[in-house]
């Protein structure tokens, strides 16, 4: 293991799917010096990750209305775009949580104590991951659950080099799925899940409580002087407005976006989607408290994949992401069925977004 480093790399079921050959992703990855042996274990689990991407897209298109579920967005061009997305004027989720921890990061890290292993759900560019393991008093170890390998690793280098003291315990895996967590080398005093962004918000509320059980039971593996918590971004009810403008930018971003989506499907499992065939829907429905995006067919047109055939009429509309927004009293109550009890609320001055501390009750 010394060749490694802190770096070890965890296996789930659900690993990315890489290709056997090298790749420019690979060879980028491997610049940041990276082991070719962790590239090598993030990509062996990603046979079924391929599969899983056929069966759900033909169980979503087969479905009345159709569907294609979001997680599949972040293929390396989605999570180039998603990027993007957060930089434009009206995408107010990442300005405003971001401003969140500039003024209370300090508060953050004290709430959560020292000596914690924090386990990120997703791991982007990591710019809130990092101030928080800056701030963080000897935190044990970081472990970022993570779809895209690239992504993951890339992200990874980085904070390797910026943290040499955390040991860092990559998992390929999806987070939507129970995973067993890597032991650290240091016993932690408390495991934190750390959810950064409005991710809970992109699942039905059924499910949304399915994960946040989830994150209780992952914080709770190790044991520790203390219980474990979840630090979680939610998103806030607002003006109809302000959010259909945020997931309708004008310089067109989010809807290459939601399209990438076919194109990964194109690509990865040789449909036939035409992408000028369709375009990008999405609209705020008050009664469910969130927003729809659709991906809607311009015109009559059949597409194919693995064999199947699927017939689009005008105007028929699939449906790929909900952004469920939340009033502070109604994920409080979410959260209690959960197992978890909200103990610290921060939110940006315009309270358009909140970072929630919740402890195992």
């Amino acid at each position: 293991m010394s060749d490694m480093g802190n770096l070890r790399s965890v296996l789930d079921e659900g690993g990315y799917s890489g290709r056997r050959d090298a790749t420019p992703s690979d060879l980028a990855v491997a610049a940041l010096g990276v082991p070719l042996k962790v590239l090598r274990a993030c990509e062996s689990g990603g046979h079924q990750l391929a599969g899983n991407l056929l069966a759900d897209a033909l169980a979503g298109l087969s479905s009345s209305p159709k569907r294609l579920p979001s997680k599949y967005f972040y293929d390396a061009r989605g999570s180039t775009l998603f990027e993007r997305i957060c930089e434009q004027p009206e995408y107010y989720l990442t300005r405003a949580e971001l401003a969140i921890m500039r003024d209370h990061v300090g508060a953050i890290a004290t709430a959560l104590g020292s000596n914690v292993r924090l386990v990120e759900y997703g791991s982007g560019s990591s710019l809130k991951t990092r101030m928080l393991l800056q701030h963080l008093e000897s935190p044990v170890a970081y472990v970022p659950v993570e779809i895209s390998r690239s992504t993951l690793m890339e992200s990874v280098a980085k904070l390797e080099h910026e943290f040499p003291d955390i040991e860092m315990l990559p998992v390929c895996a999806d987070f939507t799925h129970p995973i067993t967590l890597p032991r650290a080398a240091r016993a932690p005093r408390r495991t934190v899940v750390y959810f950064p962004g409005s991710t809970l918000g992109n699942f039905a509320p059924s499910d949304a409580l399915r994960l946040l059980r989830q994150m209780r039971g992952e914080a709770g593996q190790g044991g520790g002087m203390l219980d474990g918590g979840v630090l979680i971004g939610v998103d806030l009810v607002k003006d109809k407005a302000v959010l259909e403008a945020a997931y309708n930018d004008a310089a067109g971003v989010t809807a290459e976006f939601t399209l990438n989506l076919l194109s990964r499907l194109n690509r990865e499992l040789g449909a036939d989607f035409d992408l000028a065939g369709f375009r990008h829907r999405a609209r705020y429905s008050a009664l469910a408290g969130r927003i729809e995006t659709s991906i809607v067919s311009t015109r009559a047109q059949d597409v194919h994949i693995d064999g199947c055939s699927f017939h689009f009429p005008p105007d028929e509309s699939m449906q790929v992401e909900w952004s469920c927004k939340y009033t502070l009293e109604g994920f409080a109550s979410m959260a209690a069925r959960a197992g978890l009890r909200v103990t610290e609320v921060w939110t940006d001055p315009a309270r358009q977004f909140s970072v929630e501390w919740l402890v195992c009750k």
